[in-house]
C-alpha cells in the first residue's frame, strides 16, 4: 500500500511499477507535438488547475483516504515522470537516473523555499530529500481564506510551473532556465490579473482567487508588492516578459488559467471571451490551440462539477455545457464532409447514433460507439482530443450534436413527424 505521507513512498511507487500494479506506459499520436501531448495529458488530471482530480498512471489506486495534498504530491511526481520519460531513449525509466535528474533540477530551482531544503536537509538520502521537497511544494498556508467558497479546494495552484521548468531543464540541458521561476510566476500572476479585470470589475471571489495564486507563487516581498499593485490598479499585456512567447507550455498554461478564472465568475461576457482571443494573439497561441485549451478546461470543469463549488448550481453547469456545445459545433463543422463520409461507411455506428438520440445505449453499445468513433477521428487531427485518456467523456455531447450538424447522414428515408 502506497502512503504518500510516510517516508519511502518513491521507492514504494517504483516497487508497484515493477509488480505491474502501476502502468507508466502511454501512447502519443505521431501528429501531436510533445508539448501539446504534455498539456493535454496533464489537463485532465487537474494539476494545471492545482486540483488533484485523478492520478496520471496510478489510476486504479485507492486514494479515498488520501488528503488533497497527498494526491497532488503523487500527481506532481507522475507529471515529472511523464516529462522525464518523453526525454529519455525509448521512454525507459531508470529510478536512480530519474531521482538524480530531480535532485539536479530542484537543486537549481529558483524558489526560495526549495533552497532552504537543500541547506537544512543535506544529510538526508537523495530520495528522502526529494520527498521532502514534494511535501513543501504542494503545501501553502492561507488561513485567512478559511470557509471562503471554492478556493479552499486548491493547494499550490502554481505547482504546474515545476513541470514546465523541468521540461525546459531536460530539453535545453541548461540549469539557467531554473533561475527563471520568479519571472514565470510573475507572468502567471499577470495573466490572472488581466483575466479578473477582463469584464471591468474585480469581485470578492476573484480577489480571493488571486490571493491563493499569490501565496502559491512564493515570491519575495518586493515582487509580491508589484504583483498586488498590478492586480489592484490593472495589469497590461506589456507587463508580460519575452519569456512567455518563447515557452510553448507556459503559453498554453496562461490561457488555461485565464479561462478558468473567467469560468469561475459563473458566466462569460463577450468582453471576457474577446479578452481570451486578444491574450492568445499577444502571446502566440493559435485559434486551434485556444479552442483545444478551452475544451480541456470545460471538460475538466464538467467532469468535476460535484467537487467544484461554483459549478454546483445547475445554471452554472448549463452555461459551461452550452459553451462547450457551441465550440464543438464549430470544430465538427470544419470536418462535416469528411465526417459524414466516414460515418456513412459505418452502418452499425450510424444506427447506434440514431438510437442514442431516442434512448439510453447499453454499456456494450456505448463501448462499440467509442471504439468505432475513435477509429474515425484518427484521421482528423482537430479531433485528437478524443484519442487522449478520458477523451471519451465528450462522446455524449458529440453524439447529441452530430445528427443536427449533418442530417443527411442520419435522416435518409426518415418519416417526418
Amino acid at each position: 500500500m502506497l502512503v504518500p505521507s510516510s517516508k519511502g513512498w518513491i521507492n514504494k511507487y517504483f516497487d508497484l511499477v515493477g509488480k505491474n500494479q502501476i502502468n507508466i506506459s502511454y501512447e502519443r499520436s505521431a501528429e501531436m507535438e510533445e508539448t501539446a501531448f504534455i498539456h493535454a495529458s496533464l489537463a485532465r488530471t487537474g494539476i494545471i488547475f492545482g486540483f488533484p482530480n485523478q492520478l496520471l498512471f496510478a489510476q486504479n489506486m485507492d486514494t479515498t483516504k488520501w488528503t488533497a495534498e497527498e494526491k497532488l504530491k503523487i500527481l506532481l511526481f507522475e507529471s515529472l515522470l511523464l516529462v522525464y520519460s518523453l526525454n529519455t531513449n525509448g521512454g525507459k525509466i531508470d529510478k536512480k537516473e530519474f531521482s538524480q535528474a530531480l535532485t539536479d533540477f530542484y537543486g537549481f530551482h529558483g524558489s526560495s523555499a526549495i533552497k532552504k531544503i537543500f541547506t537544512f536537509f543535506l544529510k538526508e538520502k537523495e530520495e528522502e530529500k526529494i520527498e521532502t521537497i514534494f511535501s513543501k511544494r504542494v503545501d501553502i498556508k492561507i488561513n485567512f481564506l478559511e470557509n471562503r467558497l471554492w478556493v479552499n479546494y486548491f493547494n499550490n495552484v502554481l505547482i504546474y510551473l515545476d513541470v514546465i521548468l523541468f521540461y525546459d531543464f531536460l530539453t535545453n540541458h541548461s540549469k539557467s532556465t531554473l533561475l527563471n521561476y520568479d519571472e514565470m510566476a510573475m507572468n502567471t500572476l499577470t495573466a490572472i490579473s488581466l483575466a479578473c479585470m477582463s469584464d471591468g470589475v474585480i469581485d470578492s471571489n476573484e480577489q480571493d482567487l488571486f490571493s491563493v495564486f499569490l501565496a502559491s507563487a512564493n515570491l519575495s516581498e518586493t515582487q509580491r508588492d508589484i504583483a498586488e499593485a498590478r492586480f489592484q490598479k490593472g495589469a497590461a499585456l506589456k507587463d508580460f516578459t519575452e519569456q512567455v512567447k518563447s515557452n510553448e507550455l507556459l503559453k498554453l498554461f496562461l490561457v488555461d488559467l485565464a479561462s478558468f478564472v473567467i469560468f469561475s465568475n459563473y458566466d462569460q461576457s463577450k468582453g471576457e471571451l474577446s479578452f481570451l482571443q486578444i491574450l492568445s494573439e499577444h502571446i502566440g497561441v493559435s485559434d486551434s490551440q485556444l479552442n483545444f485549451g478551452l475544451t480541456l478546461t470545460e471538460q475538466f470543469l464538467l467532469n468535476n462539477q460535484k467537487d467544484i463549488p461554483f459549478l454546483k448550481s445547475s445554471s452554472s453547469v448549463e452555461k459551461v455545457y452550452s459553451s462547450l456545445s457551441k465550440r464543438w459545433i464549430k470544430i465538427l463543422g470544419r470536418n462535416t464532409d469528411k465526417l459524414a463520409t466516414e460515418l456513412k461507411q459505418s452502418k452499425e455506428l450510424v444506427s447506434l447514433i440514431r438510437k442514442s438520440t431516442m434512448t439510453e445505449l447499453s454499456k456494450e453499445e456505448k463501448e462499440t460507439v467509442k471504439l468505432q468513433f475513435m477509429d474515425i477521428v484518427k484521421s482528423m487531427p482537430s479531433l485528437a482530443i478524443f484519442m487522449l485518456p478520458g477523451g471519451a467523456f465528450l462522446l455524449p455531447l458529440v453524439l447529441k450534436i452530430i445528427p443536427d450538424l449533418i442530417p443527411s447522414a442520419f435522416r435518409d428515408n426518415e418519416v417526418e413527424k
